[in-house]
Parts: C-alpha cells; sequence; structure tokens
C-alpha cells in the first residue's frame, strides 16, 4: 500500500486512518442511500478488516434494516452532523467510510454501482460501470 487512507468528518471532531487497500468503491443507489446523501446514490469505499483503522473521536450511531434483512450501522458526527462511516451486523469486519469523508477524495474510484434498480434518470452515474440490480453475488 502507498500511504493510509485519512478522513473524517467536516469539523474535524472524529477522524480515522485506514492502512489496508480497499475491498470495493461503490456507488450505492438504494434508498437508504438516497435519503442519506440528499441525493441519487451514496459513495463507499468498503474495508476488510477493521482492524486496520484507528478511528479517534465519538460518533453518533443508528441503525437501519436493508432490503436483505442486514442491519446497518451509521455513524455520524454529533457536532456537524456529517455521515462518517458504516458497519454491519452481517458482516462484522467490513468497515465503510463515506468517499466524501476523505481527506483526500480524488483517491475514491467507483468500481460498480449497487441497487442500480433504484437509481434515477436524473441521477448521472458513469455508465461504463458494472451495474447490479441489488448487491453483487459474493
Amino acid at each position: 500500500m502507498s500511504r493510509a487512507y485519512t478522513g473524517g468528518c467536516a469539523c474535524g471532531a472524529i477522524r480515522y486512518e485506514i492502512t489496508a487497500e480497499p475491498l470495493v468503491m461503490n456507488d450505492c443507489q438504494c434508498r437508504d442511500c438516497q435519503h442519506k446523501s440528499g441525493t441519487g446514490h451514496g459513495s463507499y469505499l468498503t474495508f476488510a478488516d477493521k482492524r486496520s483503522v484507528k478511528l479517534e473521536g465519538e460518533a453518533k450511531h443508528w441503525d437501519i434494516v436493508g432490503d436483505t434483512g442486514n442491519v446497518k450501522t451509521r455513524a455520524f458526527c454529533p457536532t456537524c452532523g456529517s455521515p462518517v462511516y458504516l458497519t454491519f451486523s452481517a458482516m462484522p469486519d467490513l468497515f465503510t467510510v463515506h468517499a466524501g469523508s476523505l481527506d483526500d477524495p480524488s483517491r475514491y474510484k467507483p468500481q460498480m454501482v449497487t441497487y442500480s434498480v433504484r437509481g434515477h434518470a436524473w441521477d448521472h452515474i458513469d455508465p461504463a460501470l458494472p451495474k447490479f440490480d441489488k448487491m453483487p453475488p459474493a
């Protein structure tokens, strides 16, 4: 790995440093991500082992049950409200950060679109990306 992925919330109260490469980078068009982002999709980097994550600051958490029944825990800053990361009850080792929370957002390179079946015509995503109606096969 060349350098750690670093980032955090808008006010700096929550910070992370991840010393691994992402397992996947994706744009998700599910309704939860639309609601969370206030737009047509969310953009994420998912890391395979949260032991590679150094996390500072106290996030507020809330749970939502996804289409598959999996519980997603969203973490956001209680001071500025910025969404920072997600964890998943069914996959407890994964750690997912919001692309916009990166110190260097240019490091985000989407590889696929998930839940494209929920996408909107006005949400223009790179047409060359592989699209999955739901989550891709494991």
